[in-house]
């Protein structure tokens, strides 16, 4: 269970706007209506920027009370829209937005999203003086100094349904699948996926694993009277890779199909876990930011809500625990 430290009860803002950014993922809905929830419930004005950066510097912006986050807890996306906003790469654009957000007489930021999101709000800070805390929103759980992050839980488990579904197939055509799941430079997804799964092999971002070597542990399942195979590819950076194995495959004698889930697993109900951690990191950020405290992500580290300054996050990509390949390599002997 996640502990949550004793919150700060001081407040030195009266006005503190929230926004989304970058892809999507379930569970922030939950984070948006902790933010404003645990702000209103602190006497402070909360407003929400609609579709990140980009709305920012549109000055598209509403009112939100305890109401405005009803009935949103369960649903999957942003209430508030999201964009990836390349102008913000600008400094000129950035003291441009701080001065949006001081004009609309707001004091400080709640920026929902993962690396690149972060690092808008970390130079947002660096060169205006405007306060902003981060909370980690995305599926790929590539986040560093957070063991989670908003989303993950539910895009694994919508991955696993789905390959539960794709097993049964498999099985009765006695058929090899490779099933893609998102992960353009971190495996996260593919790991816990082909572990929960019972996949036969995994294909990450992170390693170096061949075709080759793939037909050798198809080989071995077959000499055990294995039937069918499931083998989880992580998306990588060049599109169409589960396309690329499968006529590889063919060339070794193995015949296969290929299955893409893509943006199926940023979408849908976030599950009880994705909820209760937006929940706790919402609330969390709203009151350190109320505070007076700034520049930092609060994120999750041993299963307690932590305060993170973003230089320590921005930029370190997260390491595979190397134990996990090993084993899931072994539970699928």
């Amino acid at each position: 269970m996640i502990t949550l430290p004793q919150l700060p009860h001081i407040k030195k803002l009266n006005s503190i706007a929230v926004l989304t950014s970058g892809g999507d993922a379930p569970g922030m809905n939950a984070a948006i209506r902790a933010v404003v929830r645990y702000g209103v419930s602190q006497g402070c004005q909360v407003k929400g920027i609609l579709k990140g950066y980009s709305g920012l510097l549109e000055k598209q912006m509403i009112d939100l009370g305890a109401s405005s986050v009803a009935n949103i807890i369960q649903r999957g996306g942003t209430l508030l829209k999201t964009d990836r906003c390349e102008a913000f790469h600008q400094p000129s654009v950035r003291k441009e937005a701080a001065a949006i957000l001081r004009s609309e007489g707001i004091e400080g930021l709640v920026v929902i999203g993962g690396d690149g999101s972060f690092t808008g709000a970390h130079l947002l800070e660096k060169e205006t003086g405007f306060p902003v805390i981060g909370i980690p929103g995305t599926i790929d759980n590539d986040i560093a100094m957070t063991d989670d992050t908003i989303g993950f839980d539910t895009a694994v488990n919508t991955a696993l349904e789905a390959i539960d579904r794709i097993r049964d197939t498999a099985s009765s055509h006695d058929r090899i699948f490779l099933v893609e799941v998102m992960g353009h430079s971190s495996g996260f997804i593919a790991l816990q996926v082909a572990m929960g799964g019972g996949a036969e092999t995994v294909i990450l971002p992170e390693t170096q694993e061949t075709v080759a070597s793939m037909c050798k542990t198809i080989e071995r399942g077959i000499k055990r009277g294995k039937t069918s195979s499931i083998i989880v590819v992580a998306e990588g950076p060049q599109p169409g890779l589960s396309a690329r194995l499968s006529a590889e495959l063919s060339n070794y004698g193995y015949s296969s199909r290929f299955c893409i889930l893509g943006h199926t697993q940023r979408g849908g109900t976030p599950t009880a876990h994705d909820r209760v951690l937006a929940s706790l990191l919402g609330a969390a950020a709203a009151a350190y930011l109320l505070a007076g405290q700034s520049n930092a992500m609060a994120g999750i580290q041993k299963e307690q809500v932590t305060l993170v300054p973003f230089d320590q996050v921005i930029g370190h990509k997260k390491q595979i625990p190397p134990e996990l390949l090993p084993l899931a390599l072994v539970l699928a002997y």
